[in-house]
Order: structure tokens, then C-alpha cells, then sequence
């Protein structure tokens, strides 16, 4: 005589582990489309699909903001950005200097910042890198520098708290150091 199991622990037993995600997903609130997924997932090709299509997208957007940067950085774009508020500023008496006439400039200046926080962040995120990247070339590639200080800007603010008071005390002591080899070697100097 074997012992008797609790109806819900044997009926728990008897679902697959498939239908068991499903159903945990359910109980957690998840969305049609992701228990979905759960059932159909994406076989090796969709998924290559997907990840190149993302790459293609993020390599696009790359390119035009690199593009979009050189182009809009230039003195010309200056230039023609101070011809647009000349003949916006001229066209003021034609239009009577209505609430149309300020929304327009006000509508496009707003639409071009905005556009241009994403542009010019792109473009100082891939700088920065760059810049991170060959100076950690430079620390590994120097014998006697500290290979600890390569990918520094992966630190937490805590660790760059702590190496920011070391290079203090460094530059204090070197500063000393400095001092009392000028007061050596120019002891008659006050």
C-alpha cells in the first residue's frame, strides 16, 4: 500500500515541464505574446534573422550619425542654421509676427534638438570608447604601468573614489619630493 499523494502535488507531477512555464507564466502576469514565444520558440534561423536585423539596424544608425556629425559640425551648417533665423526673423513683418509665425521656429528648433541629443550622444559614446580603448592599449602595451587601470570606466563610483585619493597621495608625494630637491640644489635662494 503506497502512500497517498496530495491531489494537487500528483497533478503537478503529471504536466510536462512545458506546460508547467507556461502555466508559471501565466500565475506571474505575462503577456500573451511572450507565453507565445514560450510555446513556438524561434528556431536557430529566426534568431539569426532577428540579431542581424538589429545589427543592421544599430550599423545603419552608426553611419548616420557618424555622417550626420561631420556634416552638422561644420562652419556651414553653422552658417546655414543663422540664414534660417535671418529669413524667419525677415518673413516676421509679412506674417504680422502671429502665434504661427513663433510656432514654426519654435516647432523646428525643438524637433532639431531633440533628433541631435541622440546624434551627438552616439557619436561622443563611440569617441569615448575609441579613446578608452587606446589608452588601455597604452597601459598594457607600458611595463611598468598598472594593468589594473585598464577598462577604468567600468569601475563603480566607489573604486574610482579610491583610486582618485591613491593618484592624490601620489601627486602629493611627488609634489614633496619635488620641493625638496629644488630647495637642495638652490639652498642660497629664498
Amino acid at each position: 500500500m503506497g502512500v497517498k499523494m496530495p491531489r494537487r502535488i500528483a497533478k503537478r507531477l503529471s504536466i510536462s515541464p512545458e506546460r508547467r512555464k507556461i502555466n508559471d507564466a501565466r500565475k506571474k502576469g505575462r503577456s500573451p505574446e511572450a507565453i507565445g514565444r514560450m510555446i513556438t520558440p524561434l528556431n536557430s534561423h529566426q534568431k539569426v534573422e532577428r540579431a542581424d536585423f538589429f545589427c543592421r539596424v544599430r550599423d545603419a544608425f552608426h553611419i548616420f550619425a557618424r555622417r550626420s556629425s561631420e556634416v552638422l559640425g561644420t562652419a556651414w551648417a553653422f552658417i546655414g542654421a543663422i540664414v534660417i533665423i535671418v529669413v524667419w526673423g525677415l518673413t516676421g513683418p509679412t506674417f504680422h509676427f502671429s502665434d504661427t509665425w513663433q510656432l514654426i521656429i519654435n516647432t523646428g528648433t525643438t524637433i532639431v534638438t531633440f533628433l541631435m541629443v541622440f546624434l551627438i550622444q552616439n557619436t561622443q559614446n563611440r569617441d569615448a570608447k575609441a579613446v578608452h580603448l587606446k589608452l588601455d592599449e597604452l597601459i598594457r602595451a607600458l611595463r611598468g604601468a598598472r594593468n589594473n587601470l585598464v577598462d577604468l570606466e567600468k569601475l563603480s563610483d566607489e573604486e574610482l573614489k579610491v583610486l582618485e585619493e591613491q593618484f592624490t597621495r601620489l601627486r602629493e608625494r611627488s609634489q614633496k619630493t619635488a620641493d625638496r630637491v629644488s630647495n637642495v640644489r638652490t639652498p642660497g635662494k629664498v
